[in-house]
């Protein structure tokens, strides 16, 4: 009984922390502090943060006006005040932010601290290259907060900032070129051949969470091809799976074959020419790396069935960049 007793009670102790991991986190975002920025520029940076706060998981922002009835007027960026201040809103965290400008360049400090016990939960750097850019800073702000992550732990496609890359917003170009070589090892048909060697070009667009675009290459004949993928990710490793549709003509000879002997044993054969090409299906897999970049690397898994009279299908393995 004593036992049963114990394991009960660990299992409500269990249940009690798992609550407390999932219960919202009450934070009180104080006003933006600025130095050197307009005041409308600094308050709409305070107010996409103050939305995107609100978007993230297990979050739950203290209301404005109660923020500031809190303050009293005064200023605050350190963990003294922000711990009295939270204290007073019953706030479990207290999030300060300041832009200072520094030539064309705005640089964006923040802190997050723990009320109860006033420790600096976070404390980052980052800059943003002019005040456009401050939209994207404040996005990866709230993830940072979020997740209590470093700045540079969050960069996703459509969060990256104009520091990373001279385009705003992305480090990739939506429109990509590029090479990937590899392998075919025939699974049916091909002549029974071994593995032969592939390259193709592709020319690619991305849009939202798909990849479409447009592949030509050698790959034991010459085949092209339009292909669609669905990106499960906009960090930096991106798995994908998609399918392809498009033409094949596989480099095969024809053969003889049918033979037969006659009642006299003579031999005889019938040379029939096939026809190599046809619809081609394609199923594939793989994983973007350095997907936020304007230089993106692949690897790609692929099985294909072109529908001609050999029946052709193969297993393809490449690699390459974008």
């Amino acid at each position: 009984m004593k036992k049963l007793f114990l394991i009960i009670a660990f299992f409500l102790q269990f249940i009690y922390l798992q609550a407390q991991d999932l219960s919202p986190r009450k934070i009180a975002l104080l006003p933006v502090l600025s130095n050197g920025i307009d005041y409308a520029s600094a308050k709409t940076a305070e107010s996409i943060l103050r939305m995107e706060l609100t978007k993230q998981k297990f979050i739950d922002i203290i209301t404005e006006r109660r923020t500031l009835d809190a303050m009293n007027n005064e200023d605050c960026f350190d963990e003294e005040c922000a711990k009295t201040i939270g204290s007073k809103i019953d706030a479990d965290e207290v999030l300060l932010c300041k832009l200072n400008a520094l030539g064309e360049k705005i640089i964006v400090q923040y802190l997050l601290v723990e009320t109860s016990t006033g420790e600096n939960l976070l404390a980052e750097q980052t800059s943003a290259l002019n005040l456009d850019d401050l939209e994207p800073v404040m996005k990866r702000v709230a993830i940072s907060v979020s997740r209590k992550s470093v700045f540079d732990a969050n960069s996703e496609v459509g969060n990256i900032v104009g520091n990373e890359s001279v385009e705003s917003l992305r480090k990739a170009s939506r429109y990509n070129f590029g090479v990937g070589f590899g392998y075919l090892f025939p699974i049916e048909g091909y002549d029974s051949d071994d593995k032969s060697f592939t390259i193709n070009a592709y020319f690619d667009y991305e849009i939202k969470d798909y990849a479409v675009g447009l592949m030509a290459g050698a790959r034991d004949g010459f085949a092209i091809n339009l292909y669609g993928a669905y990106l499960f990710s906009k960090t930096d490793a991106s798995p994908y799976l998609g399918t392809s549709l498009g033409l094949h003509w596989v480099d095969h000879s024809g053969y003889y074959n049918d033979y037969y002997y006659d009642e006299f044993g003579n031999y005889y054969s019938n040379y029939e020419e096939k026809s190599g090409d046809g619809i081609e299906i394609g199923f594939n897999g793989g994983v973007r790396l350095l997907h936020t970049y304007n230089v993106q690397l692949f690897i790609n898994f692929e099985y294909i069935m072109t529908f001609n009279d050999y029946n052709d299908k193969a297993f393809i393995f490449t690699i390459g960049i974008l």
